[in-house]
């Protein structure tokens, strides 16, 4: 029979996929025969297997003789096989019939996976991207948000590449902590791993404070009935609410814990399927954001007054020292390089992938600053002072305005619905690589749930501002996996190819600085 193999299978490099074909077919021990390409069967002369499968089949056989399939340096190359469509077994009856492989992953066309990535980066961040342009002044805060977008984009590239500049080895199922752990041995696996966590965690914790504000202003709206309506906007500080609430609905002294008795239980769940089904929320979450953003713009109008270094009564200067903040809130803001090769792997055209990333991180800092502008543009000062941004700007709407609460109603159910999936996340990058096992045992899941639990508890208790909490995670998890490993990574790649010049070092090693920088300007500030 003449052989050429079957469809590409998921995480193969078409080599592999021919070998194992190969293995399989003759498992019994049947030496493969070649077939001319001419009809054995009746008396006209047909060709039925071309001369160039014939010559193909001839070359593969060659490969084979040369080593066995175990030996990676010397199986046939990738463009000695054919395409998968091309792909055929040529029976000695001159019927020819296709083997199919086991990989029936539908890949996805490019719009679908930039919106894909549009609607994974679109966290809670986008809350306070108007409280961080504050922070750093207006026009500060614009610069820097199109710069960050830019370098968190080139070092996410960076990772999209680093699986295809180590040679002799197949990274078709790699992941960046595999990467990681190539370069740097179990300490660089560990390391990613380890920083991976405190981006997962800390996005946990600013759900748990979160929906204790949504369900908070829920409540309220439902008991007060809309008794206390200021007609735009407030500022907390000097903020009176009218009647005392109940003290059995307190925002950070009751209702953090009973949001235990609702997510605890939730978190157990062996499997997270029926949860990943409502992750299409957040996109419909975003979305009425943007609309709810550009309603109060055209009620507000824009109060706008550039002082550029100075303070005044009601504005901020144009450039504050305190842009730090900004920048520890869009490393997590622009957070994706943790699961970049994944979302990539199911492009329909992979050659598009740079391009894509390229878009998607366009969209992204389009809709942060699209939110950001228009609400510090729109806040009114005079007679609020722009000080008065909440980290999250929601907090600056009373909980009577009907939009607003119908905001705050969609979030916590979105986010009701998508805590349990990012435990699930934790659970299984922590217990698999702890014990070989994502569900060791109901003891183990319920004890990591419950410090996982403890910690959203405690900072919504006692420390409830989102804003520092983003960035003090964004700017700890960005250390490693945004500015540190994807530049030594690359700089190792390019030295051991003899590659590397010292415009590329001194550019990443600036990177590497910049992430430290990053880091230590949080505390500082």
């Amino acid at each position: 029979m003449h052989f050429l193999g079957g469809h590409v299978l998921d995480q193969q490099s078409p080599s592999e996929m021919f070998l194992n074909h190969l293995t399989v077919l003759f498992a019994l021990s049947f030496r493969p025969f070649h077939v001319e390409p001419r009809n054995i069967v009746g008396d006209e002369v047909q060709e039925r297997v071309s001369a160039e499968a014939a010559a193909l089949s001839s070359r593969v056989h060659y490969y084979g003789r040369l080593t066995a399939s175990s030996d990676r340096l010397l199986v046939p190359p990738d463009h000695v096989i054919p395409s998968p469509e091309d792909i055929y077994i040529y029976s000695p009856l001159g019927t020819a019939f296709k083997v199919h492989g086991g990989d029936s992953t539908p890949k996805n066309p490019s719009i679908v996976t930039i919106f894909a990535i549009w609607n994974t980066m679109m966290g809670t961040s986008i809350l306070s991207m108007p409280w961080g342009i504050k922070q750093a002044g207006f026009t500060l805060g614009i610069i820097i948000i199109v710069l960050m977008g830019l370098l968190t984009l080139y070092c996410c590239y960076r990772v999209l590449k680093s699986t295809k500049s180590i040679p002799y080895v197949d990274t078709s199922d790699w992941e960046f902590p595999d990467v990681c752990k190539y370069y740097f041995g179990g300490f660089g696996k560990w390391s990613s791993l380890v920083f991976s966590l405190v981006s997962l965690i800390g996005a946990m914790v600013v759900y748990w404070v979160l929906m204790s504000n949504f369900l908070f202003n829920t409540g309220k709206f439902i008991y007060s009935e809309c008794l206390f309506s200021p007609p735009f906007l407030i500022c907390s500080a000097g903020l009176i609410t009218g009647p005392v609430f109940d003290r059995w609905w307190s925002k950070t002294n009751t209702i953090p814990f009973y949001l235990i008795i609702l997510l605890l239980p939730l978190l157990n769940f062996r499997s997270a399927s029926f949860f990943a089904r409502f992750t299409f929320l957040g996109t419909l979450s975003v979305v009425y954001l943007i609309f709810l953003v550009t309603y109060k713009a055209i009620r507000l109008g824009f109060h706008l007054d550039f002082h550029w270094f100075d303070s005044s009564v009601f504005f901020v200067p144009e450039f504050r020292s305190l842009f730090p903040q900004l920048t520890g809130v869009l490393t997590l803001a622009f957070f994706i390089h943790n699961c970049i090769i994944t979302l990539m792997k199911n492009n329909r055209h992979q050659e598009n992938n740079v391009r894509d990333l390229s878009l998607a991180y366009l969209l992204v800092g389009l809709t942060y600053l699209y939110v950001g502008v228009l609400i510090f543009a729109a806040f009114p000062s005079p007679p609020l002072s722009k000080e008065c941004i909440e980290p999250n700007f929601l907090d600056n709407f009373p909980s009577s305005d009907i939009l607003v609460f119908f905001a705050r109603t969609c979030l916590l159910f979105q986010m009701t619905t998508v805590y349990p999936l990012l435990g699930y996340l934790v659970r299984v990058q922590l217990m698999g690589q702890l014990f070989g096992d994502h569900y060791p045992s109901f003891l183990h899941v319920f004890i990591l749930n419950i410090f996982v639990v403890g910690a959203g508890v405690l900072m919504a208790r006692f420390y409830p501002n989102i804003g520092s909490i983003i960035r003090y995670s964004g700017a700890i998890c960005g250390l490693a996996l945004v500015f540190v490993l994807p530049s030594l990574i690359h700089m190792i790649s390019l030295q051991r190819r003899g590659e590397l010049r010292w415009p590329s070092a001194v550019f990443h090693g600036f990177l590497v600085v910049l992430g430290v920088a990053n880091l230590f300007g949080q505390f500082f500030m």
